[in-house]
């Protein structure tokens, strides 16, 4: 029996998941470690922490099964996009990592924009955004120069784990597309950007396909862990598009509905020509000559979060939910705008707060409970609104994964607000499943990624929209939409007083 293993490095955490060639996970490890937040808005990570988890993981998981030693065909990685490891002449680490959540590059993203706005929109399909990687090279260049006259090779994080693996460097597609420096159509690193940032190519790594093998572990590596013979690595991909094959989403019509701290809806695109002009990201997928679309809410499951932490600490996550389904659609009038951080998609902005709106003195806990939820689903709708305009795309189904799947009424009201089938997964495993999948691929266990997609994800449920209540909800979706504009300019007002 052949096993593959899926390395997920996540901000919190890495994960290691193994798996049989049949899809069924037979063992799953991860190990935690430290975020700095060395100012406001700072968001760093030592890269050698991620090391260290490996070594952990890979250890326990050995524990757990200890023919791996021996049938593990094939390693690849799913990772955090965006953030930025910077290697010197002898391949150590300069600094920290400044990871995608930080948010110091407000002016970096300005310039960029005034610089190279169209280009940057034609070549990259992004615009800059605080999360990116370029953003963060120019905060290098120009507060810590004599780190940027180090920098020999700039990597992602992903791509240097891979690296200590196996000595070479690398990226891929998919994670390369979250730089803004990779023409997206035309597959290669953007001279012009790179040119009028002073950024050397070399100091990039070279671009291979999600499956394509980079290498084999290291002589040292495999002696350490008693590996019988030589392991292939494949280059692997960015998290999104590892959960998005991780939950089958290769072809058209299908939609994912990620619900984390942040929320994602995603979309297979079978080529980079669709201009979403910045409205939406459009990264390369980890399926060769194919990409995705993605929306995101900054405060999905967050929203939930907060308002437990703030109103309801006692209560356990199901108790908070167990009274919604005695609330109509609609929350009787009550409508809440999940913009607790600022946002994303459709609206870029930092400086909008959510709102509870149409409080009145029938409203209860399961009231604002309810309004919390449907807020969250309007706000990610708004991602499918985009794509179905722009395209002129319809959804025949929709996959629910994280927690918005945990709860069956938060399903129904994804179906009916939705008004598209949701359907579950009868195995979660995220974008670390993903990353299994790719070795499977790449170790030519499967001849494409249909063929394994049919093997490893299997549906459960489905949840049919409700048509009375698809009628409620288009109704008041539509006043959910009237909410960012008449309430903007009350929040940048008072975003001043804020602390």
């Amino acid at each position: 029996m052949a096993y593959v293993l899926g390395i997920d490095l996540g901000t919190s955490s890495l994960k290691g998941l193994v798996f049989k060639e049949d899809g069924v996970l037979v063992a799953e490890v991860s190990e935690n470690y430290p975020l700095a937040a060395p100012k406001a808005g700072y968001s760093e990570q030592e890269p050698n922490d991620w090391l260290k988890a490996t070594e952990i993981v890979l250890t326990k998981l050995i524990e757990k099964l200890s023919d791996l030693k021996k049938d593990l065909v094939g390693i690849s990685f799913s990772g955090q996009m965006h953030s930025l490891i910077l290697l010197d002449e002898k391949d150590e680490v300069i600094r920290p990592a400044i990871l995608w959540n930080d948010v110091r590059t407000t002016k970096q993203c300005q310039k960029i924009m005034a610089t190279l706005g169209e280009k940057i929109l034609a070549q990259t399909k992004n615009k800059a955004l605080e999360g990116f990687t370029l953003p963060k090279i120019l905060w290098i260049q120009e507060n810590e120069p004599e780190n940027w006259e180090k920098t020999k090779k700039i990597m992602l994080p992903k791509d240097y784990l891979a690296f200590w693996m196996t000595g070479n460097y690398s990226t891929d597609y998919s994670d390369a597309a979250g730089t803004l420096l990779l023409d997206a159509s035309q597959k290669k690193w953007a001279k012009e950007i790179l040119d009028e940032f002073q950024i050397s190519e070399d100091l990039l790594p070279p671009i291979f396909e999600s499956t394509d093998k980079i290498g084999v572990l290291c002589p040292l590596l495999q002696e350490t862990f008693g590996f019988e013979k030589e392991i292939p690595v494949f280059a692997g991909g960015a998290d999104n598009a590892c959960a998005a094959l991780g939950a089958g989403i290769i072809k058209e019509g299908i939609g994912m509905l990620s619900i984390g701290t942040s929320g994602v809806f995603l979309s297979f695109e079978p080529s980079a020509k669709t201009e979403y002009a910045g409205e939406l990201h459009l990264f390369n997928h980890t399926l060769k000559d194919s990409y995705y679309s993605m929306g995101v809410t900054l405060a999905a499951g967050n929203s939930l979060n907060w308002f437990k932490d703030t109103f309801a600490s006692e209560s356990s996550f199901s108790e908070l939910l167990e009274d919604i389904h005695e609330v109509a659609p609609g929350a009787n009038g009550l409508l809440f705008t999940p913009y607790i951080v600022g946002e994303r998609t459709p609206h870029t902005d930092s400086q909008i707060r959510g709102s509870f709106i149409g409080i009145d003195t029938s409203h209860q806990q399961k009231h604002f409970i309810r309004a919390v939820l449907e807020g969250i689903t309007f706000s990610l709708k708004d991602s499918q609104v985009i794509m179905e305009k722009t395209t002129g795309r319809s959804f025949k189904k929709i996959i629910s994964v994280g927690g918005g799947a945990k709860n069956p009424d938060w399903l129904q009201i994804q179906a009916d607000v939705f008004d598209t089938m949701v359907v579950t997964l009868s195995t979660e495993q995220g974008p670390g499943m993903g990353a299994a999948m790719l070795a499977a691929i790449g170790a030519e266990l499967f001849k494409d990624a249909k063929s394994c997609a049919e093997t490893f994800v299997i549906y459960n449920k489905e949840i049919t929209p409700e048509p009375e209540n698809v009628k409620k909800y288009q109704t008041v979706y539509q006043t959910y939409r009237k909410t960012y504009q008449k309430t903007a300019e009350l929040c940048h007002e008072l975003a001043e007083w804020r602390l």
